[in-house]
């Protein structure tokens, strides 16, 4: 359950949004995204929330100001960062380097981090629009800014830090890269420890295009069931946004689940694979519809040569476990940690460029959402780790689920619960009624109750 209570008020006074442009001038130029960039399922915003403490050792000194003339100085590093978004020819998106700036709020309000939740914070946030105003018109990914952000200094002297990155510029990792140049702008070094590298031709489709893999991640099946999935997500004032936590009791208790020769399958798998059949169950799919769990999987290490440090462009894919629900439901727990960990293991730099090939081929198409969930660890991300000089966020990952219109998009972020202990933070939307079925479905798979006897023999196997 979120730790925030969904029924706090407070009020935040903002000063009028401002342009932050890089501190010296920075070259103009038009730089192309790449075709893995630019496509239908990364065209949204995706807001970051960090949440800090007072720090008694840096008495006297204002987040924000600190805060934006970092900003400032590391935008000289990221100059493409401060320009804006054109679309060409066959839909392709390219940087204008313009040096305009980033949208940047200085604000305060009447409130302190512990009646945020204290230590065990999760998502949503209450009155996240607050923290992170939506200025008018910037919502757009082209012709608008492609940072904004707010930094709210509380009553308590902590601050909160919100950011909305244009999904189309980076990735997790490089978003990652770009806000730890920040801090360090921040704590007063002169020079990245990263240097940014653009390179989005490294990712550009090949000519001729060709695909070469099978990636049903892009299918477009029809959506035969109303009321399954989709339909229901229409509107998403129907939608419930809840957190949950899962520390080492209880991943150690999904484990026992799993059969020996799954022993080797990593905590992301094991966690997705508990998610997905609770979920699935949860918004009662009938036994006859296949449903898809579409894994982000980072491909940075599997390029040959290694794509270069501090690549900040987006390098994943989602390639898609299928399966009907009846046997993702009826099979033992490790049929579905299996599929996962084997669409995981497709992903090689053939698979990426074979994805830049079917998006010029296909137009940019957009990823199947028909009885489908994303799943994405934002751990290594480490947003929890950027620090400004007030050491490390209480809480530092995506302030809710979803993806643009798609809600079906869980993150996994490093949390605490309220005893202290580490472990998990995810965040799902479903219809209320779902919701609690999916809290019970949790619950009886955590208590090892309701599961079908693990035999690696009485798997029923879908193809892929």
């Amino acid at each position: 359950m979120a730790s925030s209570s969904p029924s706090l008020m407070f009020t935040v006074r903002r000063c009028q949004p401002e342009l932050v442009a890089p501190a010296t001038p920075t070259p103009h130029q038009l730089k192309p995204l790449s075709d893995i960039d630019d496509q239908d399922g990364f065209r949204f915003q995706v807001p970051i929330i960090q949440i800090y403490h007072n720090q008694p050792s840096m008495a006297g000194k204002d987040p924000v100001e600190v805060i934006r003339q970092a900003l400032a100085k590391t935008l000289v590093f990221y100059y493409p960062f401060a320009g804006r978004l054109r679309e060409g020819p066959d839909r392709k998106l390219m940087v204008d380097c313009t040096g305009e700036g980033v949208m940047f709020i200085e604000a305060d309000a009447d409130v302190t981090l512990y009646q945020f939740g204290g230590e065990a914070l999760q998502p949503p946030f209450p009155c996240f629009q607050e923290l992170l105003y939506n200025v008018p018109e910037t919502e757009e990914i082209t012709n608008t800014p492609l940072l904004l952000i707010q930094v709210t200094r509380l009553r308590c002297g902590g601050f909160i830090l919100a950011t909305r990155m244009n999904h189309t510029m980076s990735d997790g990792a490089g978003l990652s890269q770009f806000m730890n140049t920040w801090a360090e702008m921040a704590r007063g070094v002169k020079s990245p420890s990263i240097v940014p590298v653009w390179r989005r031709e490294l990712l550009m489709a090949r000519d001729p295009p060709r695909i070469t893999c099978n990636h049903r991640e892009y299918e477009h099946v029809p959506d035969t069931k109303e009321g399954t999935i989709t339909s229901s997500y229409d509107n998403d004032n129907n939608m419930v946004h809840r957190s949950f936590f899962l520390g080492p009791v209880e991943i150690a208790a999904l484990r026992r689940l799993i059969p020996h020769n799954l022993k080797y399958c990593t905590t992301f798998d094991i966690i997705t694979a508990c998610l997905w059949r609770c979920r699935t169950k949860a918004l009662q799919i009938e036994a006859d519809e296949d449903v898809r769990m579409m894994c982000i999987v980072n491909a940075r290490a599997r390029f040959n040569p290694p794509l270069p440090v501090g690549y900040y462009g987006n390098v994943f894919a989602y390639p898609a476990a299928i399966t009907t629900a009846g046997k993702l439901c009826g099979n033992p727990f490790g049929y579905a940690v299996e599929l996962i960990n084997k669409v995981k293991r497709e992903v090689t730099e053939e698979y990426m460029h074979s994805v830049a090939d079917l998006l010029v081929i296909k137009g940019r198409c957009l990823f199947n959402t028909v009885r489908s969930y994303i799943v994405s660890d934002l751990s290594r991300a480490k947003f929890r780790n950027v620090d400004f000089g007030w050491g490390d966020a209480v809480f530092g990952g995506p302030a809710k689920c979803g993806a643009g219109a798609f809600p079906g998009v869980s993150y996994f972020t490093p949390g605490k619960n309220a005893k202290g202990e580490e472990g998990i933070i995810f965040a799902i939307g479903l219809p209320d009624e779902a919701m609690e079925r999916f809290a019970k479905e949790l619950n009886d798979m955590l208590r090892n109750q309701n599961q079908p006897q693990t035999s690696g023999a009485n798997f029923i196997m879908s193809s892929l």
